[in-house]
């Protein structure tokens, strides 16, 4: 039982709805079900009725309810105070590299406009070193590409993303309007490192269309990429926001994918029993302001 725990059941409880705790906390129906059924059992007692699809606080839960009110606000105060004390606010955020490549930068200028109060702390990884530096407390927050493995971080889907297939303006692929999966078998690559969400995405697709291709290049910067895909003739997969100056200047094209779309979101990560403090909540909601680009109706 945590503190999160006590925070989704005072909602639940005096709102009546699962629903509006789920909003409040930035997490799904069913980690806030899942909550007041670990609740539950610890306790040994049912809290809540359900009945008619309609939530019924039980005696035990109003019990719970009364001391679970003043354990949040003497938490809360605690920790106004400690941060009183510490005599500043810093906040420690991870993103990955293809976000860190085109995106955390502008996110982070607006954060400090909004809030210039804040030190902020920004490390750029892949997908499985943020998950980990999290997990670990090293970071209180996280944007993310890949998918994110483990079930004690929140995932919050946030910013609208498209992988795409590239290549050079004088490769043969660009003579074509779209592809195959059968039209990689062999081609030469270049692709991110172990760890990155947009090779493991990739990767998973070629498994799934039983299709090999030619790594020639393994790289964990999004400009070395480019290059290679620009001097070297290699294909690539990535993020269309990583390649938006070649798209527009005709050094490198994209060539549609016939089998399906790689829509994807970069997500908010946080540890599920941590604190969400102020300054996590207003990074989260400015976050949410960049969900889609322009760029996508233009050059997709």
């Amino acid at each position: 039982m945590t503190i999160r725990h006590l925070r989704i059941f005072n909602e639940v409880a005096q709102s009546g709805k699962m629903s509006i705790a789920a909003a409040k906390f930035y997490v799904s129906q069913p980690t806030v079900s899942q909550a007041i059924k670990e609740l539950e059992d610890h306790y040994g007692a049912l809290l809540f009725e359900r009945l008619s699809k309609k939530l019924y606080i039980t005696e035990k839960g109003r019990q719970l309810l009364s001391y679970s009110k003043q354990v949040v606000e003497q938490f809360d105060y605690l920790e106004s105070k400690m941060f009183e004390i510490s005599g500043y606010q810093k906040l420690k955020i991870g993103s990955t590299i293809t976000i860190g490549s085109c995106l955390i930068s502008d996110i982070l200028n607006s954060y400090q406009e909004l809030n210039n109060e804040v030190e902020i702390y920004s490390y750029i990884n892949n997908t499985h070193d943020i998950e980990e530096k999290i997990l670990n407390s090293k970071l209180d927050i996280g944007l993310v590409e890949g998918r994110v493995k483990s079930p004690d971080l929140v995932t919050i889907p946030a910013v609208d993303d498209y992988l795409v297939l590239v290549c050079s303006a004088n490769h043969p692929f660009a003579k074509k309007k779209s592809f195959t999966s059968k039209d990689l078998a062999g081609e030469k690559f270049v692709m991110r490192e172990e760890g990155s969400g947009t090779r493991e995405l990739f990767e998973n697709y070629l498994k799934e269309q039983d299709v090999s291709i030619n790594i020639s290049m393994v790289a964990n910067c999004p400009t070395a990429m480019i290059r290679s895909v620009i001097d070297n003739q290699c294909l690539a997969v990535l993020s269309i926001r990583l390649a938006r100056e070649q798209i527009e200047n005709g050094s490198i094209v994209v060539i549609k994918n016939r089998d399906t779309t790689w829509n994807r979101s970069f997500s908010i990560v946080y540890h599920k029993n941590k604190f969400v403090s102020k300054q996590m909540e207003e990074f989260i909601d400015l976050v949410k302001k960049y969900k889609y680009a322009e760029i996508f109706d233009r050059l997709l």
